[in-house]
């Protein structure tokens, strides 16, 4: 617990102290300007009723294609990555845990997940309008209900932001388990998920996340409204464009809490643990940087300049990051390595997720480079600070990636560093953000995730360790996950 409590300080030193935080991704200075502002009522002609609006089907297709990104993500990229790290005996464990919990999570959000996050409840959790998916198919007419994107009038069918929010559910769900890889149950894994995907996930989603949209949005009147209505931290005006608090940061707390409640794999320290098979992990860092171009600029919700925003700063950060883990490394070390080039990839993902609709193509390369620098820290210095075995580096990676991320957007999401500003839909046009007072709203939104997640975490793994057990038995563990637990191998040769 001491080492807990050692980890839960630096992480807060990391973090800042202070404020709040926004949305998902709303409107960014692209999408703003293709924003029409109502027209005003005429008071001398009869009442027309406003005509419905319908999805563009440009948009509609992008999102669909984003969401399957996005699940390539998951499975096979998060599978692969991970699974190529680990042990050789513990391989198809790994497979298996990713590939269970995304089938788990994906069932949850359509039960009850999706209407906790996204309908009106309070400013912490929402309600129960959506249990079941229900109200957004009508079998009789065969109409699909619409969900509101960041522009006034234009919308997109709900079902696909259903799947699409639920890609990001199951995926930051399924990072944790790299914090604890090589030696905790199926069952408990299974338990856990389950748990922490309701009590964490879903407030910490609704409170960054949700919103009822712009196009009720007229006046002072009718802002401060729709923003009593949206989660706590959207209401603070923290940015988060695409997961570094919600997916990153709330994933990595879990599984260094995991880490430090499991223990340590047996002979860590003593024994050789070098991944078994780099080709693999080298094909799963691949694939996440193709699929995060969907979990980026799909966050968008539409097909258009901010999602190109996105899209280009997903494509330059992470190469950037690249460069700068293999030159400190390089530096370090003496021998550039694929394993550095890969982790540096993911770093420069993690570190642009919240800002890549929020800042310039200037910024978001200022980003993806400090992220590669610091990340290969996490995983080095902070690691042996932190004495937890984290076997494939969740919180040095996602952890300090997602902080770093988030604290910039802060910095350069304004426009005298190229930044986007931020939207003002009572005026239809765009403002500018100080550097000081946003950053200050970001830290907020760190902590809370950090606290949330934290304490979360550690009462689920309690409630499993008093059911079920979290550790297979020391036996297990030595002959490998892959045959004690699944009576399977990956290599049969």
């Amino acid at each position: 617990m001491k080492k807990l409590l050692v980890s839960f300080m630096l992480v807060f030193a990391l973090c800042g102290l202070s404020a709040p935080t926004f949305a998902e991704e709303a409107a960014s200075a692209a999408t703003v300007a293709a924003t029409v502002a109502a027209p005003a009522a005429d008071t001398a002609s009869a009442v027309v009723a406003a005509p419905a609006l319908v999805p563009n089907k440009g948009d509609t297709s992008w999102m669909i294609v984003a969401t399957l990104l996005v699940i390539m993500m998951s499975i096979p990229g998060l599978a692969l990555f991970y699974g190529g790290l680990v042990r050789s005996k513990n391989m198809l464990s790994i497979l298996m845990q990713v590939f269970s919990i995304f089938a788990l999570v994906s069932v949850l959000w359509a039960v009850y997940g999706y209407s906790l996050v996204f309908t009106e409840g309070n400013a912490f959790i929402g309600g129960f309008d959506r249990l079941f998916l229900k109200g957004i198919f009508d079998p009789a007419t065969g109409a699909v209900a619409n969900a509101a994107t960041f522009s006034k009038g234009v919308v997109i069918p709900e079902l696909i932001f259903v799947a699409f929010q639920a890609t990001f559910a199951a995926i930051t769900v399924a990072l944790i388990v790299g914090a604890f890889a090589e030696r905790m149950k199926f069952s408990a894994v299974m338990l856990f998920s389950g748990l922490w995907f309701t009590f964490a996930y879903l407030p910490i989603a609704h409170m960054v996340w949700f919103w009822t949209g712009p196009d009720a949005i007229k006046d002072a009147a009718t802002l401060a409204t729709e923003t009593a209505k949206a989660g706590w931290l959207f209401q603070k005006g923290a940015l988060d464009f695409a997961g570094g608090t919600v997916v990153h940061i709330n994933a990595a707390v879990a599984g260094l809490v995991g880490a430090f409640m499991v223990g340590k794999r047996i002979g860590y320290g003593k024994e050789a643990m070098a991944p078994h098979n780099l080709v693999m992990t080298m094909i799963g860092a691949s694939l996440l940087w193709v699929g995060w171009f969907g979990f980026n600029a799909g966050s968008a919700l539409e097909a258009g300049g901010t999602a190109t925003l996105a899209f280009a700063n997903t494509f330059l950060a992470t190469a950037a990051a690249v460069l700068t883990w293999l030159g400190a490394e390089w530096l370090l070390k003496g021998k550039p390595s694929l394993l550095g080039a890969a982790s540096g990839a993911v770093a420069g993902l993690v570190a642009i997720t919240p800002a890549c609709g929020w800042v310039g193509v200037g910024g978001g390369m200022a980003i993806g480079a400090l992220a590669g620098v610091v990340c290969f820290w996490g995983v080095t210095g902070l690691k042996k600070l932190l004495g937890a075995d984290d076997a494939l580096d969740v919180f040095g990676v996602h952890g300090v990636g997602g902080i770093l991320g988030a604290l910039l957007t802060g910095v350069f999401n304004n426009w005298s560093l190229g930044g986007t500003g931020i939207a003002d839909y009572v005026a239809n046009t765009v403002v500018n953000t100080e550097i000081g007072t946003q950053v200050g709203i970001q830290a907020q939104a760190i902590a809370t995730t950090v606290i949330w997640s934290g304490l979360v975490a550690f009462i689920c793994y309690k409630i499993v360790d008093l059911t079920i057990g979290l550790r297979v038995t020391a036996e297990e563990e030595r002959e490998g996950l892959d045959t004690s637990s699944h009576g399977e191998r990956a290599y049969n040769y």
